[in-house]
């Protein structure tokens, strides 16, 4: 049995042992806190129209986004009405979850070596999708690839968004941690 307590995902264990170093000699930083790491990854599922109809429809969103986060997700809310919409203030429209630490890098293991080969006619993430602060966004057009989403038991296929969160400076210096992480850019 695995005990909770000395589990290191491996995505953290090779940061520490493999990728900060070389990101050191790749940039030629002076101090080990320069060296850009992994901050949070953000997820987020807007069910949109879906959501205006039936309010359970965010429920559903929320259960799966729990399931695949393997943390509760919350309920994003309308922050205004909007009536060419038929939006209502406090409307629930989705749900979005945070992952810090040990979940994050679960999280970015499962969804690089698991999830992104399973997407249908998969070529590999724009590698220009850096916000210049060193954040990187994505979008998939299917919840359902990742594993832990039982295809049969889902009433409703979502897209989500999942943004990459770092410490780097540049984009650069973003693009190469999560290359060393084999996240695969087409450019």
């Amino acid at each position: 049995m695995l005990d909770a307590a000395s589990y290191t995902p491996r995505l953290k264990t090779f940061y520490a042992d493999t990728v900060r170093a070389a990101l050191k000699e790749e940039f030629g930083y002076k101090n080990d806190m320069q060296i850009p790491r992994l901050d949070k990854i953000v997820l987020n599922i807007g069910c949109g129209a879906e959501a205006v109809r039936d309010s359970k429809k965010a429920k559903s969103a929320q259960e799966d986004l729990t399931k695949i986060a393997g943390q509760q997700a919350m309920v994003t809310k309308a922050k205004k009405s909007i009536a060419g919409f038929r939006v209502r203030e406090e409307m629930p429209l989705g749900a979005k979850v945070t992952l810090r630490g040990e979940r994050m890098y679960e999280f970015l293991d499962r969804l690089i070596t698991i999830a992104m080969p399973r997407i249908r006619d998969f070529r590999g993430v724009s590698g220009k999708s850096f916000d210049g602060r060193g954040n990187y966004a994505m979008g998939m057009k299917e919840h359902i690839v990742f594993p832990e989403i039982e295809f049969d038991k889902v009433d409703e296929v979502w897209g989500m968004d999942i943004i990459i969160c770092t410490t780097a400076q540049t984009d650069a210096e973003a693009k190469a941690l999560l290359k060393q992480f084999n996240m695969p850019f087409t450019s």
